[in-house]
């Protein structure tokens, strides 16, 4: 839709505080909280957001170096949200918080970026294959969809802008191909007004895109009714998290938080992935741009940067923007949702996004919470995930958010402030422990302190697809992994002589079920992505050997037995299930466990 242009104001500097400038207008000039300006430094004009309205001054926070600026400089207001372009051609790319498409800033300006400079987030002249949904006479709802134009593996749906309040009548429509600029149909609103559509569409970050369609009913959201299948066993079968849902990964440094989040992004049952890496360390965002394209995505055939888009904000960047670079993610999140497409956005690290409120909002002089952290830390962490969740579109069309956020609390400290917020909005709980890093027990989720509400909210789920009683077997298994660990910490105090044979075998079977169950292996081929149906035989084959009355002869034997069996079943998970190895070591490991059993003539 052609955007009307601002009325023209202006505003003075009159502080400076690093990235954070205050502001001051004539008692004509009024001011909007969260709307955008331009400093302007001779030739260059730095964007900047308005913070905190004071009635004739305001804070406003930089989203670039503020090197040169000077109180008395002019501010350019517009009078607009910070706000992302929705159009096709975001997949496949790498933006800034701000959507600045980094290859493009790269390829025109080199590697070291200069000030000031924006470049659109959509390639203006690529063209596009528009093809009609609807005809000329057509009453479409806000959010509605007027035609697709195919993008990769995907129909990419042209949508009438989510800001009309009420539905519209099409008075002009074409197909072709066309720039994402030109226009490709005409509206009439309610009021008789004439409006312009293109392929493209604007939305302020802030502002969740499905709210306005819910008050006017013409979206509902869902409650979360199924899993998403990660092919980890431990998060599938233990810490499972709805589509729609949330989740969050804390961990210390080491624990292997990269390269779990890569594995969840790859495996997923999602269409599309959104990485926002909002403050991670300069290295660890490289390796995801530089994998990303030479990884193969076993849903599509392709790249798993086809159906990926990656929000890029190292720590070295301006505080303003990284705080931004969450927002614009999400907001590309709910548009490919109102679409009807199954989106997962991974956010690397909230911790350092909160990091950047709290220098934000020390220079605002604000009175701290915890930890200098605002006080509204835990508000705003709940404002991000309550943006997730399951929606069925004006189209009828179901697509869900799901958001999983990392958290690197410093030390590995779970009870900081950040990852205690983030504990009482999600509902899944993902705790790496760097302990099991230590012992490479990966992934290093620690079954004793992580949870899930959803395993209980989709028993059903479990109950109708699976044909078990998933949710009771699963926390029988948690229950052995329990008893387990006590009675190691008892053994580590009194040796193994201090207990007695039966609780040495609970021991070996806890260790059976975390070695072979627990532990899977990120760089192996066939270990790495473990199907549910496959996840479901291979968790029905470990509670029969479980919950198995093995006879021994005394505690060697027993610890050679448990040895043997893990080995066989680790094999087994390497092999391929059309493979001949799949079923020799399936059939060793019933073989083994057999020879123990009560009434077998060969012990």
């Amino acid at each position: 839709m052609a955007a009307e242009q601002p009325v023209s104001r202006t505003a003075k500097i009159i502080g400076v505080k690093e990235s954070l400038v205050l502001i001051e207008v004539d008692d004509n000039t009024s001011l909007i909280k969260n709307e955008l300006g331009y400093i302007l430094v001779g030739p260059e004009r730095l964007k900047a957001e308005v913070l905190r309205v004071r009635q004739r001054t305001a804070d406003m926070q930089v989203f670039e170096d503020t090197r040169g600026v000077r109180v008395g400089d002019t501010v350019e207001l517009t009078g607009e949200m910070l706000s992302a372009v929705l159009g096709p051609g975001l997949l496949g790319q790498v933006f800034d918080g701000l959507l600045n498409p980094l290859h493009a800033l790269a390829g025109k300006y080199g590697f070291f970026l200069p000030r000031g400079v924006t470049i659109p987030a959509l390639d203006l002249k690529k063209k596009w294959h528009f093809e009609p949904g609807v005809a000329i006479g057509a009453r479409v709802s806000p959010g509605g969809v007027i035609g697709t134009v195919p993008e990769g593996v995907f129909k990419h749906k042209i949508m009438v802008p989510f800001n009309e309040p009420e539905p519209v009548e099409i008075t002009w429509i074409r197909e072709g191909n066309l720039e994402v600029e030109e226009v490709v149909a005409r509206y009439k609103t309610g009021k008789g007004i004439e409006r312009e559509m293109t392929l493209t569409q604007r939305w302020p970050v802030r502002k969740p895109i499905p709210e306005a369609l819910i008050h006017r009913r013409y979206a509902e959201r869902l409650y979360p009714t199924e899993p998403i299948t990660t092919a980890t066993r431990v998060i599938d079968t233990f810490f499972p998290i709805a589509q729609g849902g949330t989740g969050c990964i804390p961990g210390p440094f080491g624990a292997g938080k990269t390269v779990l989040q890569s594995c969840i992004a790859r495996f997923s049952t999602v269409d599309i992935v959104i990485i926002v890496a909002c403050g991670e360390r300069a290295g660890e965002v490289v390796e995801t741009i530089t994998e990303y394209p030479e990884t193969k995505d076993p849903r599509t055939g392709g790249t798993l940067m086809d159906r990926t888009i990656i929000i890029c904000n190292t720590s070295s960047m301006p505080v303003a923007a990284r705080e931004a670079s969450i927002y614009t993610g999400i907001t590309l999140g709910e548009y490919f949702r109102q679409m009807g497409y199954q989106v997962l956005l991974i956010a690397d690290s909230t911790s350092r996004w909160a990091q950047a409120m709290r220098e934000t909002s020390g220079r605002m002089e604000e009175i701290p919470g915890e930890e200098a952290f605002p006080a509204y830390l835990g508000s705003s962490i709940k404002n991000v995930y309550e943006r997730a969740g399951v929606l069925r579109c004006p189209d009828s069309s179901v697509g869900s958010l799901t958001m999983i956020g990392t958290v690197s609390p410093a030390g590995g400290n779970f009870e900081e402030p950040v990852t205690q917020s983030t504990l009482g909005t999600v509902k899944t709980f993902l705790g790496l422990s760097a302990d099991r890093a230590y012992r490479r027990f990966y992934p290093a989720i620690d079954p004793l302190i992580s949870w899930s509400r959803y395993l209980d909210q989709l028993g059903s789920w479990f109950t109708r697809n699976l044909d078990v009683n998933w949710v009771r077997d699963v926390k029988s298994m948690q229950e052995l992994l329990e008893q387990g660990d006590g009675i190691y910490q008892m053994m580590q105090v009194t040796g193994e002589e201090g207990i007695t044979e039966e609780d040495f075998i609970i021991w070996q079977k806890s260790m059976l079920l975390d070695m072979v169950y627990l532990q899977q292996d990120a760089f192996d081929e066939v270990d790495a992505c473990m199907p549910r149906e496959r996840q479901l035989a291979s968790f029905g084959m470990l509670k029969k050997l479980i919950e198995a009355d093995y006879r021994f002869k005394d505690k060697n034997e027993a610890r050679d037995f448990f040895t043997k069996i893990t080995g066989l079943y680790k094999n087994w998970n390497y092999s391929r299930p059309d493979s001949p190895e799949y079923e020799r070591y399936a059939k060793d490991i019933d073989q083994l466990a057999g020879q123990y059993l009560p009434g077998h003539s060969a012990q």
